[in-house]
């Protein structure tokens, strides 16, 4: 039998990993957000106390399943003695059901599933966003709040609303039909690519990247282009493998960033980077490119390039024109000028990142001050710089970002200061 501390081990390991599956195919199978949340922690503490006795099962998530769902028929038969419902009767005679019942592909396919209901067009756009990044990747309100720029009890109260439109107008949990997938997918891209830099660049707490997240949106979004190969759905796949393939190359032993520039090449996966290169060549080949399809060729360009120096910079600053015009932004603006600033002189950059802010738009987007600091930094103006970064840094949640600016501003401490 596995001692108590192993169970413990491989308990937190499955929840990291498997909880969001766990969660998905019992909102399947009871019909019900909160019930199968309620039902998933029920089957958890199942674990921590039959595991350590019977042994970890040979297929955990199946037996989590079954254990969260047959908890939840359990309460509500009790339930159903006291109140006769039609709804607390039908559940109260649900048939029986087993682990080996359990399909794999459902289990594959219910994350999907769940992510469509999170995003049907009955739902306010805001709140689709909130409910597939809580309910689908098991962000918490404060998490969701960040990636959003809202508060946790707008997000909150998103949320709420949002279960319960699902469950008054019985928003059905399915896969659409290929009519109707056309008119859903602006929303769900949308969802899975901020899903993905949460992960590739976590909002908060002392981890830089969160794999589970990256690994969920490129997965979602890899059998979402299966079902419809659209060229948008292709250019986020291929951005995303092209964003992911440098993941051993961005933090060291101790977690601390790691500018591309800096980066060990030979670390990044090139088979990774082979396969979104071909994919975003895919499409951008299209009769119509959006924006998807550019950031895809303006990561190749960077996962290609021998190095910063010999990256093609003014290509670069071209794409990232079209995607101005496509879907324009303040912060592609702003990724446009550090390309500006790579592609002709460090002030030349500093000129347009300062124009962005002077507009307001990026006054509180930690990355905007991050930014100019690096600039002014470059260009010997260490004041301004020093104090971009304690800006950047005042605004900053995420451990490793905050260790890397105060790391920067001791250097600049160092320094003398100018005239």
């Amino acid at each position: 039998m596995p001692s108590v501390d192993e169970v413990t081990t491989a308990i937190e390991h499955i929840y990291r990993e498997d909880s969001r599956r766990v969660f998905a195919t019992l909102v399947r199978l009871l019909g019900d957000f909160d019930g199968a949340e309620e039902a998933m922690h029920e089957a958890f503490a199942a674990a921590m106390t039959q595991w350590p006795e019977d042994g970890i099962p040979a297929n955990p998530v199946p037996w989590l399943v079954s254990t969260g769902r047959f908890r939840a028929i359990d309460s509500m038969r009790r339930m159903a003695r006291f109140q006769r419902s039609p709804e607390a009767l039908q559940a109260a005679v649900a048939p029986e059901w087993s682990v080996e019942e359990i399909d794999e592909k459902e289990f594959r396919d219910d994350q999907l599933r769940l992510i469509f209901t999170c995003c049907h067009p009955t739902l306010p756009p805001a709140t689709r966003v909130a409910m597939t990044l809580r309910e689908i990747c098991g962000l918490t309100t404060e998490e969701v709040a960040s990636a959003l720029l809202a508060t946790p009890p707008a997000i909150a109260q998103r949320i709420v609303r949002g279960k319960a439109k699902i469950r008054e107008q019985r928003i059905p949990y399915r896969v659409p039909s290929r009519r109707e997938l056309p008119e859903r997918l602006d929303s769900v891209l949308s969802v899975l690519y901020l899903v993905f830099n949460e992960g590739y660049s976590a909002s908060r707490g002392g981890a830089a990247v969160r794999h589970e997240l990256t690994a969920t949106a490129i997965h979602l979004t890899r059998t979402l282009a299966a079902l419809l190969p659209d060229p948008e759905v292709i250019g986020l796949l291929a951005l995303m493998l092209l964003h992911d393939s440098r993941r051993d190359a961005r933090t060291d032993e101790d977690g601390d960033l790691i500018l591309i520039e800096e980066q060990d090449r030979s670390l990044w996966d090139r088979p990774k980077i082979a396969e979104g290169a071909a994919l975003a060549r895919h499409a951008l080949a299209a009769p119509a490119v959006g924006r998807h399809a550019l950031q895809a060729a303006i990561a190749t360009l960077h996962a290609t390039a021998p190095s910063t120096a010999e990256t093609d910079w003014a290509e670069i600053v071209r794409l990232y024109d079209l995607l101005m015009q496509a879907a324009p932004s303040p912060v592609t603006e702003l990724n446009r000028a550090v390309a500006v600033a790579m592609r002709d002189t460090p002030a030349a950059g500093l000129f347009a990142v300062d124009a962005i802010l002077e507009r307001g738009e990026l006054h509180d987007y930690h990355l905007a001050h991050a930014a100019r600091a690096d600039l002014c930094r470059r260009i010997g103006r260490l004041d301004e710089a020093r104090a971009s970064y304690e800006r950047a840094l005042a605004l900053a949640t995420q451990g490793p970002e905050r260790r890397f600016l105060e790391r920067r501003l001791r250097e600049l401490r160092a320094t003398p200061r100018t005239g």
